[in-house]
This record gives structure tokens, sequence and C-alpha cells, in this order.
């Protein structure tokens, strides 16, 4: 995983651990629908955290004559698995829970248990989510969260950002949603609590199925980097032109890099063949990510349409 992110999913799975025993038990005191909708999405967002890991672990396996170009993309496999987990076991468990405690009221029991574990768990979440902020701040630069988000080749730190986003936000409704069936006397705001952050984590689910589906399909060299890739080939001697280029993520940390060149004309085989080495050297240097270069010697004709 290159280091990128580790650190604030093995934060978000210990908080994530312990924040979901405290409301499991919170539950059996309370029998609040809020707080069993929050220790469910607990307990699916620590398991999900493992999944990161381990698709972290499977992206680092040697290429095979079967999967040539390597298993990076598990790390965007095991994210979008992630994101569903995280629509059915988190967000349509607790939409259903809201409904059922709708139609049969449940009272709380204990407001103070309520309370402790749900003040706890945003202490233990706040802590995570501070961690992934710190982790992703180098990759984000200057640019806005939701660009990151959008933008980042990256599966691992969006998907623990908007996790623990949606899991302080979840805690806040239901803190809100449990107060205001113990001061009313009426536990139908409880279920409110469990609705409200259902439809929350269906919503942060969406987004991030919307962003690994992209990763998964194919996802170009950022602006900047095709800028710098362009500019080390056409700074490199015996280049002409960059007729061509085209780009792909196969992994967060793994670019494939695919060109038509135009070398100096009157290079012999053996010339061509370091022009094209050293031209790699240079890409190389521009942007480490590339891993894959496959550079083609054409010739340039002005008005010619390339299709590949």
């Amino acid at each position: 995983m290159a280091g990128q992110g580790t650190k604030a999913i093995v934060a978000a799975f210990f908080a994530n651990l312990f924040i979901a025993i405290a409301k499991f038990v919170a539950f059996a005191f309370t029998g609040a629908a809020s707080m069993l909708a929050e220790a469910i999405h607990s307990l699916a967002d620590t398991g999900n955290q493992a999944l990161l890991l381990f698709g972290g672990r499977s992206a680092r396996r040697e290429e095979t004559q079967m999967h040539q170009f390597g298993f990076a993309r598990e790390r965007y496999f095991w994210s979008f698995v992630v994101a569903l987990v995280l629509f059915s076991l988190g967000g349509l468990f607790a939409i259903y829970e809201g409904i059922q405690k709708i139609r049969d009221p449940h009272e709380i029991d204990s407001l103070a248990w309520a309370f402790g574990v749900l003040i706890f768990a945003i202490i233990l979440e706040t802590f995570s989510f501070r961690t992934a902020i710190n982790e992703a701040k180098p990759l984000k630069g200057k640019s806005t969260w939701w660009a990151f988000i959008k933008r980042s080749r990256n599966p691992e730190l969006p998907v623990v950002l908007l996790e623990d986003l949606g899991a302080l936000a979840g805690l806040v409704i239901a803190l809100v949603g449990v107060t205001l069936a113990f001061a009313t006397g009426e536990a139908r705001w409880d279920a409110a609590g469990s609705l409200a952050i259902g439809v929350l984590l269906v919503v942060i689910a969406t987004v991030l199925a919307i962003e690994m589906r992209s990763l998964l399909i194919g996802e170009s060299a950022s602006a900047s980097e095709q800028k710098m890739i362009a500019e080390a080939v056409g700074a490199t001697p015996n280049v002409v032109k960059l007729i061509h280029m085209r780009t792909q993520h196969l992994g967060p940390d793994d670019l494939l890099v695919a060109a038509k060149v135009e070398f100096s004309s009157g290079l012999s085989m053996s010339q061509l063949a370091d022009a094209i080495d050293t031209t790699e050297v240079a890409i190389r240097a521009a942007v480490p990510a590339v891993n894959l270069i496959y550079l083609e010697p054409d010739l340039y004709e002005a008005g010619a349409v390339i299709t590949d």
C-alpha cells in the first residue's frame, strides 16, 4: 500500500471495533433503534477496514502469466466492495430498523448508557477522522476535500475519510434522536434518527461506489502528471515530437504510459533503442509512479487522426 493510508485504516479499524462493542452493550441496556443502527454501522466499518487492509496486501502480489499487469487493482476492487457493504449492511439495515421502530416504538430505557457510549464513540471517531485527515493532506495539496475525493487515485483514504465523516454525523444524529425521544417521551424520534442515519450512509456509499467504479474501469494520470510526462519526453535528446500519449492507472502507484514518439531521422537501430531507453528514464524521473512504458517510434503527419 506504499504506506499511504495504512495508518488511517488501522486507526479506523480499532476505533470502530471498540465503538461497535460499546454500542451493542448500550443497545442491550437502552433498546434504542438508533443505537442498534449505529452498532451495525460500526461493525460494518470494522469489517470494511479489514477488507481495505486485505486489498492492500493482495495488491502486492507478483504478476502471473494469467495476470501479467499484476494485482494492483485489488485495492480498487475491495474499496468497491466496502461501498457495497456500507450501502447494504450499514445504510439499508438502519433504514429497515427505523421503519420497524416507527411501526412498533420502543421506549428508551437508560439515557445514561446511551449518552455515555455516544460520547465515547464521538471521541474515538474524532481521533480516527483526524488521523485520516493528516494522512490525506500531503496527497490533497491545495485542492478542496471534495476535489481530492473525486480525483484521488488512492482508494483507501477517500473511503476512510467519508466513512469517518459519516460515522461522526451518524453519532450526532443518534445523540439528538435519543435525547428527543427521552425528553418528549416519543420513541419515534429515536426511530427517525435511525432512518436519518440510514439515508446518510446510503448517500455516502453511493458516492464511494461511483468513484471506485471509475477507478476500476481505469482512470488516466492526472492532468499535471500528463503534462510532466509530455515535458519530459519533449526535453529528451533525439525526440522530435510527442505525437500521441495515453495513460492509465493499473493501481494507485502503478501507472501505464503508452505513446507514439517521433525521433530524429537518421538514427541507427542501436541509437534508436538508446533514445527510447533515455526517454523512459526521463519519464520515470518526472513521474515516479510510472511503472510500465510502451513507446512506439512513428512519423508525425499533420492532420492525421490518431486512433491507436
